[in-house]
């Protein structure tokens, strides 16, 4: 059975390890189908693919734009994109564009409860302005001392009702969709499990994914507990959605699961790359 990854992470986003270690990692796992999804960023796809053919690993193009919809964050991963696509590319410019701006924000936040200079710290670990998140500022307070590891961080910072928390509009499930299938890919909710949804709102979210042109959702993933793989298992099958496996790969230090690790999907529902 292949051993398929479709959903991690470089530091060309949030991750700690470059595209080419990531890929020298997902080989050493026995990983056989691997996908780069950075965080509406591209810039590590080049290398991404470079490293793989020289690994003799399958690669997939791949993207996860963050959007808004009914208030909340949700993560939209593309795979199979061609990220020379102008309008993909000029997409994830325009909602790139609000990063900084919201670190501002949110280092204020911090330097309330005495936590100075969050934002210069936040930014040495990430270097570019455009692509600074809430993981950055996370990593800073747990190497000032402030949280023993980043998730104690997420429990008691940079989450809503904590200090820190500021909420960006990012782009429409309409516009990143459109993005993705611009690019000829296809797009997948990523860690649907993760989402504080109520069973009505997810119903309308699920139905307008399919509606746009969504193509999947993601079943096993380093964000779900066994429980949920099955549900999700469930969903994708009462919406018709292919399922996809990806572990959220971040870091050795920090990510739940490592790459390649996730059980195989069930048999029950299709795979994403069933036709590839």
């Amino acid at each position: 059975m292949l051993n398929v990854d479709l959903h991690c992470h470089s530091n060309v986003s949030d991750g700690t390890l470059t595209p080419m270690a990531v890929a020298a990692r997902a080989k050493a796992n026995g990983v056989d189908i691997w996908a780069l999804t950075d965080h509406d960023e591209i810039d590590g796809i080049a290398e991404a693919r470079a490293a793989a053919a020289a690994l003799d690993l399958r690669y997939v193009a791949g993207v996860e734009i963050s959007i808004t919809w009914a208030g909340q964050t949700i993560h939209i991963v593309g795979l199979q994109i061609d990220e020379t696509n102008p309008q993909l590319v000029q997409g994830l410019v325009s909602t790139r564009g609000g990063r900084e701006r919201r670190a501002h924000e949110m280092a204020a936040q911090l330097a309330t409860v005495g936590i100075p200079d969050a934002f210069d710290g936040a930014l040495k670990h990430v270097g570019n302005p455009d692509l600074i998140s809430r993981t950055h500022f996370a990593r800073y307070l747990v190497e000032i001392g402030r949280c023993k590891d980043t998730s104690e961080v997420f429990r008691n910072f940079l989450t809503e009702g904590h200090p820190g928390y500021v909420p960006h509009c990012w782009a429409s499930l309409t516009q990143a969709v459109q993005w993705i299938r611009d690019a000829g890919g296809l797009a997948v909710v990523a860690h649907p499990g993760r989402y504080k949804l109520s069973d009505l709102a997810f119903d309308a979210f699920f139905s307008e994914f399919k509606q746009l042109g969504g193509a999947g959702i993601e079943v096993m993933t380093g964000s779900h507990t066994p429980d949920q793989y099955d549900y999700y298992a469930k969903v994708a099958s009462r919406y018709g959605f292919l399922a996809s496996r990806g572990s959220d790969f971040h870091s050795p230090a920090e990510s739940r699961v490592d790459l390649g690790a996730l059980p195989p999907l069930p048999d029950s529902v299709t795979p994403i790359w069933h036709n590839w």
